[in-house]
């Protein structure tokens, strides 16, 4: 049986990481544009998430990335406010107990810098994504928070500490 690692992202780790991102979008359907897929950072993820207050995990099995997921700061939003950020896994890593676990160490994480609550935003058909949110404690919005650039995704939930 093979060994699954949730580590913090390497450099070595941003080729990668962007192609499993962009591949899971693709796979899933939802657009490049407005969606993370289109983000800058996405080739840059290790510098991207070496800054205070935020962290990147890569979920690694037999030297092969198949999933991962990050928390920071919301951008553009007064308040403290973390953002779980480019949750994605292979199809590999799905129905494992993964994703369970991702939220575990990425919630951790965000009680531990301080935050208050974390935000996020999905696609609406990604209903496997939402499950597991709303068993994590998330909460559905009204409407975005802050300004992530990502007005593809028109799913907005929040989880309170």
């Amino acid at each position: 049986m093979s060994e699954v690692i949730i580590r913090p992202i390497q450099k070595k780790d941003n080729e990668q990481i962007a192609a499993l991102v962009k591949k899971v979008l693709v796979d899933l359907g939802a657009p490049k544009v407005g969606t993370a897929y289109a983000d800058a950072a996405l080739n840059c993820m290790y510098e991207t998430y070496d800054k205070e207050k935020a962290i990147y995990f890569v979920v690694e099995e037999n030297g092969l990335i198949i999933g991962g997921a990050g928390v920071a700061k919301l951008d553009n939003y007064d308040g403290n406010v973390c953002e779980l950020q480019k949750m994605y896994f292979l199809e590999q890593a799905r129905g494992r107990g993964i994703g369970r676990e991702m939220m575990k160490q990425c919630m951790d994480k965000a009680k531990d810098f301080g935050f208050q609550s974390c935000y996020l935003e999905t696609m609406t058909y990604m209903k496997a994504a939402q499950k597991l949110y709303k068993l994590t404690g998330f909460e559905y919005l009204d409407g975005p928070l802050g300004d992530t650039g990502h007005f593809s995704c028109p799913v907005q939930m929040l989880k309170t500490f």
